[in-house]
């Protein structure tokens, strides 16, 4: 771990994270056998669950601690008000220490939550002790400081977590004549199951699953993990573009979060939603896959002719960012003035989609030569 003598239990925390667990796996069950759960009770488990969940991923993450979007102020109270029901502590101290992680990812010594520290320390065990790294810096969040209402919920954050939690499943329990229940089903587990489905995303989305974008850490691409993280098991794109407002950039890939930033979008709630350009997703892609190819290629039993065809096609590759780069710099040298110009507008549109064709066809080529590239075509 990350010293010899552990620090100090926080006995808080661990009272409550052992008592919930303990009651989602006895008495939840229990009460489901001897009494049973109405259907309404199943459905304001799964609408609270994706409220808790959603406002997590969307507002304190997104949002808040990547300042991916801009939303107006009736999106921003909603997702304070059910963020606060995820349990989760303020939106101003989970950014701060959100901002530390992915500034010192995988560090021991600096990241709060890093797998190299074990996967239950990333998953819970770095709630349960008084880490040196769980310290919260508020100087990474002035930016949140300016926010009226996420330093109105941190102001009243306790207040709010009662109401949420146990204000709403009493509210419905009485409303469908089974308080006990609701709170059990609603409130307990609802937590519980929550609770877990965001611990993955510092657990399992750094063990389990595929760098596509980069190897700098140890963040990884599952979309199994996204299914149950409101989106956010495409992480290693997260951490390899995490000004981007998307996880799953493909329209197959599961990202309710983003799909509902997308619809908040269309009715004017929301703006400003940055995206990472398409060609950087590609360059960062085609990087890894001929870092990979390379490896291969200077394997025993590769034939020579296959070599030099990788070499053609990395010069290739070079060839085409650096003409990236220089219609970057253009765009710098000739300034706003210039670039308002509708003929030359169109030259760096232009321009640039015929880079972008050329890397996806490069692409295309990259993934049969992986095919081909292997100590059986000697």
């Amino acid at each position: 771990m990350k010293t010899e003598s552990k620090p100090a239990l926080l006995w808080g925390n661990t009272f409550f994270f052992a008592l919930f667990n303990l009651l989602a796996v006895t008495a939840v069950p229990l009460w489901g056998v001897v009494h049973g759960y109405s259907g309404i009770a199943w459905i304001a488990f799964a609408v609270l669950l994706m409220l808790g969940g959603m406002s997590i991923t969307t507002g304190y993450h997104r949002m808040w601690s990547h300042r991916t979007f801009k939303a107006r102020w009736p999106v921003r109270l909603a997702l304070a008000l059910f963020g606060g029901m995820a349990l989760q502590n303020s939106i101003y101290v989970w950014a701060a220490r959100h901002r530390i992680h992915h500034r010192y990812v995988d560090d021991v010594e600096r990241d709060p939550h890093s797998i190299k520290s074990g996967f239950w320390h990333a998953h819970i065990g770095w709630m349960l002790r008084a880490w040196p790294t769980s310290e919260i810096d508020f100087s990474q969040v002035r930016d949140l400081e300016r926010d009226p209402i996420v330093m109105w919920q941190h102001r009243h954050y306790w207040k709010l977590v009662w109401t949420m939690n146990l204000g709403i499943p009493v509210a419905l329990g009485w409303m469908t004549g089974d308080i006990l229940g609701m709170l059990l089903l609603a409130g307990v587990l609802r937590l519980v199951v929550s609770h877990h489905f965001t611990f993955f995303i510092n657990s399992l989305a750094h063990t389990w699953g595929k760098r596509p974008y980069s190897e700098e850490n140890t963040a990884v691409d599952n979309g199994l993990i996204a299914l149950v993280t409101w989106g956010e098991g495409y992480h290693n794109y997260h951490h390899a573009f995490q000004s981007d407002y998307r996880n799953g950039i493909r329209w197959w890939q599961y990202d309710p979060s983003k799909w509902l930033i997308n619809s908040l979008a269309w009715v004017g709630m929301v703006t400003d939603r940055k995206r990472t350009p398409w060609f950087r997703i590609q360059r960062a892609r085609l990087t890894m896959e001929f870092a990979r190819l390379k490896q291969r290629a200077e394997g025993e039993g590769i034939q020579e002719s296959w070599r030099e065809l990788f070499e053609r096609e990395y010069q290739q590759f070079r060839e085409t960012i650096g003409e990236w780069q220089a219609i970057q710099m253009r765009k710098v040298e000739n300034g706003a003035e210039v670039l308002r110009d509708r003929w030359h507008q169109t030259e760096l549109r232009t321009s640039l989609k015929e880079l972008e064709f050329r890397l996806k066809m490069q692409h295309k080529r990259l993934r049969a030569l992986t095919t081909i590239i292997t100590p059986e075509t000697a």
